[in-house]
């Protein structure tokens, strides 16, 4: 069975097995039917049976909702499909509240519990399926209807078509600035959809809320999803927010003022209330000055001469009080420009780096290839400030004893060319005889002479020193 979320009461969209006191758990998403609905707060709660409210809150199509008895004591939740006492017939809605909050609803929209009808039971199948063949025509009735009442050539809108439960009358809510004479159409209505007709004049406002629709702000309209009584909204709202006067902001999807101008107006209020008249004016040496502009939430008024109203002068509200208790004592004050005090400027810091205009903008690439060789040359002198640190950090090694020069010996030397000698050097050996330079060798290295006598094939390997321990470590 059907929950009748959905405005078409459609039958294949369903709650769900689980019949809870919320109701349908898809209330966001089946459609503008559960607008300006009750949270029911009391739903945990268990009252006792004496106690029991008999009273049901039922909803019909879009935002129509009225209160039922439920004399029976069927056992009844948010959700359930019901019929309910119409006249002529009935009629099948929805329950959208249930309990004690119940008769609060009742209170806070005076509705008497004598004039309440009764329920006749839950809604069977037959009722269902009649209930959603009605609904599925309201399209194609209100676009016959429109053609209807412009071929008459009323100036009517007809804004919403609903059916009743079980077909036997036709509701049509319509939008009209002057009054209109329903006798021809009525007839022409009823000859062409064969039932009872009802005409329902309502507001611009009401319109709004059973269409629905998205705000200025990005919202669901207020009227639409909780809002129930419209108050009046003036342009006096807006002057007190200093707001400008202009229609096509001020004015909702209605083509009235909106109604969040209201929300806001109590707080402007009590703010303006430390404000002096904004018609006040200051007589200065130079002439008369007059109120152009108020801030309420920097607490500042501006003011201009009548003669010259180009320049703009803004002082806080105190100072301004200080100057018309001076002209009340018939004092004239200085001018204008010399009250003003110059503001110092606060530096803002840009902390994220977005003001710079050319940030996205490429350089050139001769900038590139100066920043790539001063980056080179930076990790270059990195590279040798770490290397000369490292050495600095390195302990000093101690000196090593002089190794014993190598034989000339062509024989002994390992393949290796000789070393050059300095000139100086070869002179003294070349006048050296023979004889000495035999004596030079044999007392410069005498322990060479010896192994290689002994061992003349043994290959020479140098003395390896093992590494020096450090004790830091």
């Amino acid at each position: 069975m059907s929950c009748g979320c959905k405005t078409s009461g459609d039958s294949a969209h369903s709650c769900g097995p689980k019949k809870t006191a919320n109701g349908c758990e898809n209330v966001n998403t089946c459609g503008n039917s559960y607008k300006l609905s009750v949270f029911d707060w009391l739903s945990n709660i268990n009252n006792p049976a004496p106690n029991r409210c008999d009273f049901v809150e039922v909803r019909f199509k879009n935002d129509r909702k009225s209160f039922y008895k439920n004399v029976n004591n069927i056992p009844l939740h948010i959700g359930s499909v019901i019929t309910v006492e119409s006249s002529p017939g009935h009629d099948v809605g929805v329950v959208s509240l249930t309990g004690e909050l119940v008769k609060i609803q009742m209170k806070k929209k005076k509705f008497s519990e004598e004039s309440a009808l009764k329920i006749y039971r839950q809604a069977n199948q037959k009722d269902l399926e009649v209930w959603q063949e009605a609904r599925k025509k309201e399209d194609g009735v209100k676009l016959e209807a429109r053609k209807i009442a412009q071929r008459l050539g009323l100036e009517m809108k007809v804004t919403d078509v609903e059916y009743q439960g079980d077909s036997s009358k036709i509701t049509f809510y319509y939008t009209a600035d002057n009054r209109i004479d329903f006798r021809q159409l009525i007839k022409d209505y009823a000859g062409a959809f064969r039932t009872k007709i009802d005409m329902k004049q309502i507001g611009f406002r009401q319109e709004a809320a059973k269409v629905g629709g998205i705000g200025s702000c990005g919202r669901e309209l207020c009227c639409s999803t909780w809002l129930t009584d419209f108050r009046s909204v003036n342009t006096n709202v807006a002057r007190y927010q200093q707001l400008s006067i202009n229609p096509q902001k001020l004015a909702g999807q209605c083509g009235k003022l909106k109604c969040c101008l209201n929300y806001e107006l109590d707080s402007y209020l009590d703010a303006l209330s430390n404000f002096p008249s904004s018609s006040t004016t200051l007589e200065t040496e130079k002439g008369k000055a007059f109120c152009i502009k108020i801030d309420v939430f920097k607490k500042k008024m501006w003011f201009a001469y009548v003669d010259h109203s180009i320049a703009w002068y803004d002082f806080d509200i105190d100072l301004v009080k200080k100057l018309i208790s001076k002209n009340k004592r018939g004092e004239r004050i200085l001018p204008l420009e010399d009250l003003k005090q110059p503001e110092t400027p606060s530096q803002s810091i840009d902390l994220i780096q977005e003001n710079n205009v050319d940030r996205f903008e490429k350089k050139n690439r001769n900038n590139r290839n100066r920043n790539n060789q001063n980056k080179q040359s930076n990790n270059q002198n990195q590279g040798q400030g770490q290397v000369q640190g490292q050495k600095k950090n390195r302990p000093e090694r101690q000196e090593r004893p002089n190794r014993p020069e190598k034989s000339e010996n062509p024989n002994t030397n390992s393949g290796n060319q000789p070393r050059q000698q300095k000139p100086q050097q070869q002179q003294q050996q070349q006048q050296k005889t023979p004889v000495e330079k035999e004596n030079v060798k044999a007392t410069a290295n005498p322990d060479v002479d010896k192994v290689q006598q002994s061992n003349p094939n043994k290959k020479k390997f140098k003395k390896k020193y093992p590494p020096k321990k450090d004790k830091n470590a």
